[in-house]
């Protein structure tokens, strides 16, 4: 819903927001008034790309399960450390195809790769726990890759090609990913009221915490007055209460809640 009828119900605000950044929407005045609103509506859809994308990456993978009937998934688990640090190559390899000529975020080889690795091998408590185990030097494999990619790259735009298909681009995402995965099963294993809560509203940030960022672009980094270090503090600051109170509020409204968030009956408290 939040990347369909939620375009329509919310998020063209977020189009307007982000057609005003890029200095388009005077020029958008001189078009009629329905094509406009409908190029505002797909302007909005930020960063739910990602959940269009798993969308159709859960509807490919529901056939698969019917064929493969857990063969493939059981096989996952045995899934050693040298073939997971590997599995950058086949990742790469995906990364160069499936990616659409215009909008740099629809990589649907990339991604793919990613997600069905994640539900056939990351699933899975053995592969989490060898992950643990060596996390020490996937944390510094990843760093030293961070490292080398940003000198290398520094000033480029890392989300577009060539950048984003080079090996050194992937190589540095899988591992820094390997290293956050074994980070995060050693030692962010436990729950408390407040990463509870977090998880409770981890969606709603989701969906709206763009909006809050792209908010202070506009009205303050844009302007060039204030430093970086300020607009990049306000801009975190303003994700997380975009986020947060966007969800509270509608979340809480019938019928809306479902247009925007997919919400059918009032959620839970938590």
């Amino acid at each position: 819903m939040p990347s369909t009828i939620g375009l329509f119900a919310f998020h063209f605000i977020q189009g307007m927001i982000s057609a005003e950044i890029a200095g388009g929407f005077e020029s958008l005045m001189q078009v009629p008034a329905v094509i406009r609103y409908l190029i505002i509506v797909v302007s909005g859809t930020g960063v739910l790309w990602f959940i269009q994308v798993l969308w159709v990456y859960s509807l490919l993978l529901v056939p698969i399960r019917k064929i493969e009937k857990d063969r493939l998934w059981m096989a996952g688990s045995r899934t050693g450390i040298l073939l997971l640090t590997a599995m950058a190559v086949p990742v790469w390899a995906a990364a160069q195809i499936l990616n659409t000529p215009v909008i740099a975020v629809y990589r649907f080889g990339f991604y793919a790769a990613a997600f069905f690795l994640g539900y056939f091998v990351f699933s899975h408590e053995e592969v989490m726990d060898r992950l643990r185990k060596h996390f020490g030097w996937l944390l510094m494999a990843a760093l030293v890759l961070g490292i080398s990619f940003c000198l290398i790259n520094f000033g480029k735009n890392y989300a577009d090609a060539p950048v984003n298909r080079t090996f050194l681009f992937t190589a540095y995402a899988w591992f820094a990913s390997l290293a956050i995965l074994g980070g995060a099963a050693g030692y962010l294993d436990f729950e408390t009221p407040f990463t509870r809560w977090m998880a409770g509203h981890s969606f709603g940030l989701y969906v709206f915490h763009y909006l809050g960022i792209s908010t202070v672009a506009l009205l303050i980094g844009r302007s060039g007055i204030f430093p970086p270090a300020l607009v990049y503090a306000c801009s975190l600051a303003a994700g997380f209460a975009a986020g947060y109170i966007l969800y509270e509020v509608i979340s809480r409204i019938p019928v809306y809640r479902w247009a925007v968030l997919g919400i059918k009956k009032t959620r839970s408290a938590r």
